[in-house]
C-alpha cells in the first residue's frame, strides 16, 4: 500500500526526508527543516502569481478547470442558475446550504431593510468630480462606511460579522446605482423594498420620475442570472485579497473595498470592458478573419479567451450565451453578438487557439449584454462587484472561522547588495556590494 508521503533527498547536503501528503500538497513549511547549516533560514517555495501555491482550505468553490466545471458548495453552477435567485446563492456561499422557505424569507426581509444608506454617505460621495469613474466612487465609498459603522471593527463576533454581512450585501446595489446618477448627474433614488434584489437595483439605476419603475421581469431574471455566475470564483486575485487584508483583522468594509480595489483591474473585472471595446474595434463580420491573424502574430490578445484556471470552455459563458437570446428579444439584436459569435467559432477550428486551450471566459459574452440591457461599460466591473461581494464575504467568514488563521506574511527571495555603508561626500560605496539571493 502506497504511503501518502513524499521523499526528496537534498542533494547540497544528501539529507533526506519524508513530508505527509495531505489533498495532494505538501505544507511549504516543512521545507525548511531542509537547512545548509546552523544559520541557514532553510528552504523555501519560490511560485512567482501563485501559480502552484494552495493558501487556505475552503469548502466555498470548487473549479475543475480541465474539465469546465464550476461549483458552489457542491451544485453545478447550471444548476444554480437555472433553479435558484441570487439571494438564495448569496446564502448557500455563506452558510453552506441553500436556505429552507423560512430562511429564504428571513434572509431577504434582513437585506430588504439595510439597502439604506445614510444622507451623509450621500454627501460624501457628491463631493467627487462629476465624471468620476463609478467604481472609485464606489471602492471609496465602501470603505467609508468602515467609519459609519465602527462596530465593525468588532470581528471577534460571529453576531457582528452576520450583521456586517447582511448590511454589505444590501447596500453594494445602493451604492453601485449613486456612483452610476452621479456619473450622469441625476438625483438619487431611495430603495423600494416592494421589489426584487435585481429589481430594486435596477430602478435605482433607472428610475425618473415615474411614480413606480416598471422592470423587465426579462431583464431582471437575466441580471439575477448573471449575479449568480458572477458570486464567487475560488481563490482568483479579488478574493484572495480580501482574504490577505481580512488577515490583518481590519474590518469588512475595508476588506471588501481592497477586494473591489484589485476586481477593479482590467485583468480581473475590467476584462468584459475590454472585450467589448475590441468588438468595436473590430466593427464588421468581414474583419473578423484579419483580427483573428493579427492575434495570432502577437499584435494584440484576444480578449475574453483563455482563463488561468479554464482549460476547457467556461460553464459561466455557455450559460450567458443562452441568456443572449432571451435579453436580445426584449432589447433589440446587438450586432456585436454576430462578431463574438463569428469570433468564437473561428478560435474554437483554428489550432493556435485550440493547441493553447483558448476558450471564451465570462467576459467575453457578459459585457454585450450588459450594453444591450442599458448599462455603460464604465458599470461593467461595478455590476461584477455586487455579486462577487457575496463571495468575497463567504471567504472572509471561512477565515475568520479558520483554526489555522494568522496574518499573511509572504517570504520574499531579497536580490539586493547584501551590505554596503554611507560614504559621505564620496559617492556611493563600492565595499560589500555584492549580490546573493537572499531569503528572509
Amino acid at each position: 500500500m502506497p504511503k501518502d508521503a513524499l521523499t526528496i533527498t537534498d542533494q547540497r547536503t544528501d539529507q533526506t526526508l519524508e513530508f505527509p501528503v495531505e489533498m495532494g500538497t505538501v505544507r511549504a513549511t516543512e521545507l525548511r527543516r531542509f537547512k545548509t547549516g546552523p544559520d541557514d533560514f532553510g528552504l523555501m517555495t519560490y511560485d512567482p502569481a501563485f501559480m502552484n501555491t494552495a493558501c487556505c482550505k475552503s469548502s466555498i468553490t470548487f473549479i475543475d478547470g480541465d474539465k469546465g466545471i464550476l461549483r458552489y458548495r457542491g451544485y453545478d453552477i447550471d444548476d444554480l442558475a437555472e433553479n435558484c435567485n441570487f439571494l438564495q446563492v448569496a446564502y448557500l456561499l455563506l452558510f453552506g446550504e441553500l436556505p429552507t422557505p423560512e430562511q429564504e424569507k428571513n434572509w431577504i426581509h434582513q437585506i430588504t431593510h439595510h439597502t439604506m444608506v445614510p444622507e451623509t454617505t450621500k454627501h460624501f460621495m457628491n463631493g467627487f468630480r462629476h465624471d468620476a469613474h463609478p467604481m472609485g466612487v464606489m471602492v471609496s465609498t465602501v470603505a467609508a462606511l468602515s467609519t459609519v459603522y465602527p462596530d465593525a471593527k468588532d470581528i471577534s463576533s460571529p453576531q457582528n460579522r452576520h450583521l456586517q454581512t447582511v448590511r454589505l450585501i444590501a447596500k453594494m446595489p445602493t451604492l453601485a446605482a449613486y456612483s452610476y446618477r452621479h456619473r450622469m448627474g441625476f438625483p438619487y433614488i431611495y430603495p423600494d423594498n416592494d421589489l426584487s434584489y435585481c429589481e430594486n437595483f435596477m430602478q435605482m439605476l433607472w428610475r425618473m420620475v415615474e411614480p413606480k419603475y416598471a422592470v423587465s421581469p426579462v431583464l431582471a431574471r437575466a441580471l439575477d442570472i448573471l449575479f449568480i455566475l458572477h458570486a464567487d470564483h475560488e481563490q482568483n486575485c479579488s478574493s484572495t485579497t480580501m482574504r490577505v487584508v481580512g488577515s490583518a483583522e481590519a474590518d469588512p468594509y475595508l476588506a471588501v473595498a481592497s477586494a473591489a480595489s484589485a476586481l477593479a483591474g482590467p485583468l480581473h473585472g475590467g476584462a468584459n470592458e475590454e472585450c467589448l471595446r475590441m468588438l468595436d474595434e473590430i466593427g464588421t463580420l468581414a474583419n473578423v478573419p484579419g483580427y483573428i491573424e493579427r492575434v495570432k502574430k502577437g499584435e494584440f490578445k484576444l480578449m475574453g479567451f483563455g482563463h488561468r484556471v479554464y482549460k476547457n470552455y467556461d460553464p459561466r459563458a455557455r450559460i450567458i450565451k443562452q441568456v443572449a437570446d432571451q435579453v436580445f428579444e426584449v432589447t433589440g439584436h446587438n450586432r456585436k453578438i454576430e462578431i463574438a459569435l463569428e469570433l468564437e467559432r473561428i478560435a474554437l477550428k483554428d489550432e493556435y487557439f485550440v493547441s493553447r486551450k483558448l476558450y471564451p471566459n465570462v467576459d467575453f459574452y457578459s459585457g454585450i449584454i450588459y450594453e444591450a440591457m442599458g448599462f455603460q461599460p464604465e458599470m461593467f466591473t461595478v455590476l461584477f462587484a455586487i455579486p462577487r461581494t457575496s463571495g468575497w464575504l463567504a471567504q472572509w467568514k471561512e477565515l475568520m472561522e479558520d483554526p489555522e488563521r494568522k496574518i499573511s506574511r509572504p517570504r520574499q527571495i531579497y536580490t539586493g547588495i547584501v551590505h554596503r555603508k554611507v560614504n559621505k561626500g564620496k559617492g556611493p560605496s563600492v565595499e560589500k556590494q555584492e549580490m546573493v539571493g537572499a531569503k528572509r
